[in-house]
């Protein structure tokens, strides 16, 4: 009995637990331009909160040093209710994001 009364209760418990809107989300901004050989430009936007941009070029072109340099910002809503914003460069020195909720290294 005990074991048919803990089942119910989890069972109870589990369907009562919010559920993630995410799979139901569906984009609802998409820009895609200047996509070529020296670089490339998008940005989207989804109905549950979730954002991204993202430029790159080419530098150095024709150089043994050609690499792409990339700019770009994401956001996200957290399972906190808080909207979580990640800027970011991407180069020949790394991968190097930027936000109010990121540790910082001290200069």
């Amino acid at each position: 009995m005990k074991f048919i009364v803990a089942f119910a209760a989890l069972v109870a418990v589990a369907l009562a637990a919010p559920q993630h809107q995410d799979k139901d989300a569906h984009i609802v901004k998409f820009d895609s331009d200047n996509i070529g050989v020296e670089g490339y430009k998008y940005g989207y936007e989804t109905s549950n909160g979730i954002a991204a941009s993202e430029e790159g070029q080419v530098i150095n072109a024709g150089t043994d040093n050609e690499a792409i340099a990339v700019r770009g910002e994401f956001k996200y809503v957290g399972d906190d209710g808080v909207t979580y914003t990640v800027t970011y460069v991407a180069d020949e020195n790394g991968f190097q994001p930027q936000g109010a909720h990121i540790p910082q290294p001290e200069q």
